[in-house]
């Protein structure tokens, strides 16, 4: 295949998650909440496999294979190569921008740490999305069982039934979930500009409806998900599409790898099973699934 056309066949893909929301729809997500099967959308076409393919391509391929499957028989997990993220932020803004985050919301922070002893120091920065644990304490924390995990290992939250009490912020031992307390970015701008508000002090890009857990999901004053606890969820409204989370298209070092770890082709098994690979804070039995390479 031509360079040429193998490129326009990565950009039109990656063009295409970039208009998701107007192809989501309630439906999709209501059969997600009661966790049965999603009907499978038209996946976008993929050039055949090479040895030197973008692992974005690769890791489409391994998606779309493991979306034919069952519910129940996969497992989404996450890799990070620490030794490619370069602290960039690109995957926190990707990830505000996909889920239309507000003020004081952020679903995958970039943790940035010192190592070494002086004078041989250096810096490494840890991306800290939602672990999606095996055995996530949230859950058991929950007094009106609002969150709970789904088949495939994601675990959700209703935002009807989460009465904000963050029992589970309590819980949760790497920090990932945040309260959403209606904050707004232009809620103390000096001059607030007519085509950039939407009414109740607003703006227009924090009332656009986001598609978390394959819902509408509008953001109103007095109305959920303000009040409620937030968090990362794989961007589970574009797996369902055939469509990778929008942090791992938008890593500009290729460190972070998505897919199912039951599929022992996959990329991601590939890379769950090197010598190197590390989960944080093991000794809690949580049993992420978000590894990491040292």
């Amino acid at each position: 295949m031509e360079r040429t056309e193998f490129l326009k066949k990565i950009s039109s893909t990656i063009f295409a998650s970039l208009l998701l929301p107007a192809l989501l729809n309630n439906d999709s997500g209501a059969k997600a909440q009661n966790h049965s099967e999603v009907s499978l959308p038209e996946m976008p076409k993929l050039p055949e496999p090479t040895e030197d393919e973008d692992v974005l391509i690769r890791m489409m391929r391994d998606l779309q294979r493991a979306l034919k499957k069952p519910l129940e028989a996969r497992k989404w997990s996450m890799v990070i190569d620490l030794r490619k993220c370069v602290g960039c932020h690109a995957c926190t803004i990707a990830c505000a921008a996909e889920n239309k985050l507000p003020d004081g919301v952020i679903y995958r922070p970039v943790i940035e740490e010192e190592i070494g002893t002086y004078p041989n120091v250096s810096r490494r920065f840890i991306p800290r999305p939602c672990m999606q644990c095996e055995k996530p304490p949230c859950v058991n924390a929950c007094p009106v069982n609002a969150t709970w995990m789904r088949k495939d290992g994601i675990v959700e939250i209703d935002y009807q039934q989460c009465i904000g009490c963050r029992y589970c912020i309590t819980a949760c031992p790497y920090g990932s979930r945040v309260f959403d307390s209606g904050h707004s970015y232009v809620a103390d701008a000096p001059r607030k500009e007519e085509a950039y508000l939407s009414g109740e002090g607003a703006s227009v890009y924090e009332k656009t409806p986001a598609f978390e857990y394959g819902k509408e999901t509008p953001r109103k004053e007095g109305k959920s998900p303000i009040g409620n606890v937030r968090k990362c969820h794989f961007c589970l409204h574009r797996i369902e599409k055939g469509l990778l989370p929008q942090c791992v298209v938008s890593c500009i070092g290729r460190a972070t790898y998505f897919g199912d770890a039951n599929d022992p082709d996959s990329l991601i098994a590939e890379l769950i099973s090197k010598p190197n690979i590390m989960v944080l804070k093991e000794e809690m039995g949580t049993k992420p699934k978000v590894y990491y390479l040292m």
